[in-house]
């Protein structure tokens, strides 16, 4: 994969990804930047979920199962000295539909351990929980 990251102005980068969507990222006011996006680690906790949550969806797609609503809440916790990287990453998935506990656990049993690329690259630690149909939320080890 190759990506080109032009500085614009401040202390804005814009970019193109391979599939052809610009994205500009951006620092907050307090740091000389423009608030024109989001900041980096914002797009490393959206890439993060959103890479568990496609695999996911298509892992209960395959098992035909019906999904109705799919939404996830992730906290992320940083280092307080620099790099200030995230030090733990928690994922609280919540899934509606008439789907079997033990197959939206085997759906995310797949991502975590085997196709979530995002979040096999990180260091930091990750945890994840989920709550299937609005029941009790489930710690899953």
């Amino acid at each position: 994969m190759h990506l080109q990251v032009n500085w614009k102005q401040g202390m804005a980068f814009q970019t193109t990804t391979p599939s052809g969507h610009d994205v500009t990222l951006d620092a907050g006011e307090d740091v000389g930047g423009l608030n024109t996006g989001p900041r980096p680690t914002e797009m490393l906790l959206q890439a993060t979920a959103a890479c568990t949550g496609i695999d996911i969806v298509s892992i209960l797609h395959k098992m035909r199962l019906p999904l109705e609503r799919f939404e996830m809440k992730i906290d992320g916790v940083r280092a307080t000295e620099h790099p200030k990287k995230f030090t733990a990453i928690h994922i609280l998935y919540v899934l509606d539909g008439d789907m079997p506990e033990e197959r939206v656990r085997r759906a995310i049993e797949l991502s975590v351990d085997r196709y979530c690329s995002v979040s096999h690259s990180l260091n930091a630690t990750l945890t994840y929980s989920y709550q299937l149909n609005g029941g009790e939320v489930v710690p899953f080890t």
